[in-house]
């Protein structure tokens, strides 16, 4: 399990994380998102001890990763998939890996072929495509069979097979019951992969939910609820803080509250309830909602092209 307990990071002035305090849970694929320059990576590195915090705490299992004396085989990680010697090979690079963690020499072969580079041992590094190198990098984090494992863009650079292999890999692992913490700007392959999300903006927590209750809070999200009794249900679901029209004479169109959290109304309420149709919003929609405001660097409108 990873907690961040009031995590406050500093640079000079910049305040890259302020005050951030979340828990990761095994079992499920958690999202970590957040704009650039929101400290996704800064927190990332905390938490693996290369940066160290201003204050609070960023543990893995309760404590710091610099207590850890073989790290790989409690936590796996890929912060860079570039970040390696380009002229060894992968055979070298998780060789001399696994040697300084403890590891058997037989786990290089089995991560490779997990990634699908089994026959690509003996190339160089450097000849690796983007994708090739990503999967190195997830090779990496397997090799010590980690309760734990971080990974930060790994899709990139995938093709669309590579990024299905990706999403199974992540889903296999936390049905295996292991922490699996992914950071990613591609919000569709985070709809498709997390169970739960982080998001954070300016260094500071935005949300901490399932996915289907963060996209629901979209603006463009909605539910038709078709009930015998419309002006009961109204009432109940705006008392909540829902907003309710009235669409036919059984029929209400209702946003702001989740699907199971309008059932959940209902019942409690005794108020009977015919159908409940969830529609709109996405995973996409309710991040650029509820980012808006902490977003780094925004393009502007294009140039109006001069005539003559």
């Amino acid at each position: 399990m990873i907690e961040i307990n009031q995590l406050t990071k500093r640079y000079g002035s910049v305040l890259a994380v302020d005050a951030l305090t979340f828990t990761v849970r095994p079992g499920q694929v958690t999202g970590f998102l957040g704009p650039n320059g929101s400290g996704k990576s800064t927190t990332l590195r905390t938490l693996l001890g290369l940066n160290t915090p201003t204050s609070g705490a960023a543990t893995i299992d309760g404590r710091p990763f610099r207590e850890f004396g073989l790290g790989l085989r409690r936590v796996g990680a890929l912060l860079d998939a570039g970040d390696v010697h380009q002229g060894r090979t992968a055979n070298a690079h998780l060789a001399a890996l696994a040697r300084s963690n403890g590891l058997p020499r037989r786990r290089v072969q089995e991560v490779l072929e997990t990634v699908g580079l089994g026959e690509a041992g003996r190339r160089r590094i450097g000849g690796f495509s983007l994708g090739m190198r990503q999967r190195l990098g997830i090779a990496a984090a397997l090799l010590g069979d980690p309760p734990v494992l971080l990974f930060d863009e790994p899709i990139n650079g995938l093709d669309p097979e590579g990024i299905r292999w990706a999403r199974e890999l992540f889903r296999r692992l936390a049905a295996e019951g292991r922490t699996v913490f992914v950071s990613s700007h591609l919000m569709s392959e985070m709809e498709h992969t997390a169970d739960h999300l982080i998001v954070i903006g300016g260094g500071r927590l935005i949300a901490d939910e399932p996915l289907a209750d963060f996209a629901a809070r979209s603006a463009t999200a909605g539910i038709i609820v078709r009930t015998p009794d419309p002006a009961t249900l109204t009432e109940v679901l705006r008392n909540a803080g829902a907003s309710v029209l009235l669409e036919g004479q059984e029929v209400l169109s209702v946003t702001g509250l989740t699907a199971a959290g309008l059932n959940e109304l209902a019942f409690t309420h005794r108020v009977m309830v015919h159908e409940v149709t969830a529609h709109g919003g996405t995973l996409e929609d309710a991040f650029m909602e509820l980012t808006a405001d902490s977003v780094q660097y925004r393009a502007g409108a294009a140039p109006q092209r001069s005539e003559g």
